[in-house]
């Protein structure tokens, strides 16, 4: 007979609910796999998400608790899979876990936070602003403990915050771990990444500091962003008053992202009320091939359309170029509706990059067939793909591609 356990393999909002799915009409153990500190992936960087524009913790908030209330549930953050061996009911995975310097007993008090001196770039607002070299991931996170990022620590030539904590939690000689797990069955749910600006020339993407993608513009909209809500030039911090959304920057491209991703057309206008919400001043230019927001987000679409100061142009942007002094932003497009070629200035201009597969450069170790472009096929017995590594989603479909994959791995164990 096979293992009865089951591993899943990413924390964000697809690996979330598989395994609290799986756990919940099972009887073995489940094992939740994530490289980050914390849980709830790129989820928890939004400022809002559909359909009904709830902040993230609306819907992660239920999810850890039924992962506090499942002991069968263990997880582990920080973590990555090594090796995967054997078939479908007698998996052997290997998994390593990095120290996080920080033990169970910190209680986020935040005092080694006052007597850090280093500082380190804070992926999680996409390097907008720093944390210290000991950091809480964000007001939200699950676990809600710090970890210390050893890349710019000064380590035990400091040791300030092991010093300072009252529970003694800072453990800076903490080493890293190696898991052995047998389990019957592996959902993949590692989710996707940003597509690559800097591969964007044209749009002066990565040399720019007023062109950001639309990821961190849910970070800057965002109150517990590196600008508390307010949406703000990086280059000078000013208000934003004129702003651009360029659609498929990478996408529907031969060249980048040959596919559609989805939701960067309703992300976009979602946004666009973002900006219309905190300055109904703000002038809003909208450049689009297509407006893809189909069944009932067409009313949302409607919706932004009709509001005041936000101008549709049908047309592919070509190129941006910079004002060395001002930072102001020049796009040139053809307007493809009036037949004429436009040149507009803006303070701001934010790229709707797609959305790329993690396991395009980081499939997993095993023989999972993947197709062009990096998604899992679902053609490999006992291991199965979830969420947006196997096709650009929205949460909630993400959601429902997460509870089919717990489908498919409960009937792979039982199978057996």
């Amino acid at each position: 007979m096979g293992s009865q356990n089951v591993l899943v393999v990413g924390g964000g909002i697809s690996g979330i609910t598989a395994a609290v799915e799986v756990a919940e009409a099972s009887q073995g153990e489940v094992y939740l796999v994530e490289k980050r500190p914390y849980l709830g992936g790129r989820v928890t960087q939004l400022n809002q998400y559909f359909p009904k524009l709830c902040p993230p913790n609306c819907g992660l908030e239920i999810n850890f608790k039924r992962i506090k209330n499942n002991p069968r549930i263990h997880v582990y953050t920080l973590a990555q899979v090594e090796e995967i061996k054997g078939e479908e009911g007698n998996f052997e995975v290997k998994v390593k876990i990095n120290p996080r310097y920080v033990t169970a007993a910190c209680t986020a008090c935040g005092k080694c936070v006052e007597v850090c001196p280093a500082e380190r770039p804070n992926e999680f607002n996409y390097n907008l602003d720093k944390t210290k070299a000991i950091y809480l991931p964000h007001i939200f996170a699950f676990p809600y403990k710090y970890v210390i990022d050893m890349q710019f620590c000064q380590g035990t030539s400091c040791s300030k915050c092991a010093e300072v904590c009252p529970v003694k939690a800072v453990d800076l000689n903490m080493q890293p771990e190696t898991l052995t797990l047998q389990v019957g069955a592996i959902i993949w749910a590692t989710g996707w990444d940003p597509y690559d600006i800097t591969k964007l020339e044209k749009y002066g993407a990565g040399r720019y500091p007023n062109v950001i993608t639309n990821v961190m513009m849910e970070r800057l909209a965002s109150k517990d962003g590196p600008t508390g809500g307010q949406i703000l030039r990086p280059s000078d911090g000013k208000p934003a008053k004129k702003i651009a959304f360029v659609q498929c920057a990478g996408s529907r491209d031969e060249n980048h992202l040959p596919y559609c991703s989805t939701v960067c057309c309703l992300a976009s206008l979602k946004q666009a009320l973002y900006v219309k919400e905190r300055d109904p001043e703000a002038q809003v230019y909208f450049f689009f091939i297509d407006i893809r927001a189909l069944g009932r987000y067409e009313d949302f679409f409607n919706r932004a359309k009709n509001e005041a100061n936000i101008t549709f142009i049908k047309g592919k942007v070509g190129e941006i170029t910079e004002d060395p002094a001002t930072k102001d932003l020049t796009l040139k497009v053809e307007d493809q509706s009036e037949g004429k070629l436009i040149s507009e200035t803006f303070d701001l201009v934010v790229l709707a990059t797609g959305m790329m597969p993690t396991t395009k450069i980081n499939p997993p170790p095993a023989r999972v067939a993947l197709d062009k472009d990096g998604f899992i096929l679902n053609e490999t017995p006992g291991i199965y793909g979830a969420g947006c590594v196997t096709r650009p989603v929205e949460v909630a479909a993400a959601v429902q591609e997460a509870t089919a994959a717990a489908l498919r791995a409960l009937q792979s164990i039982r199978g057996r």
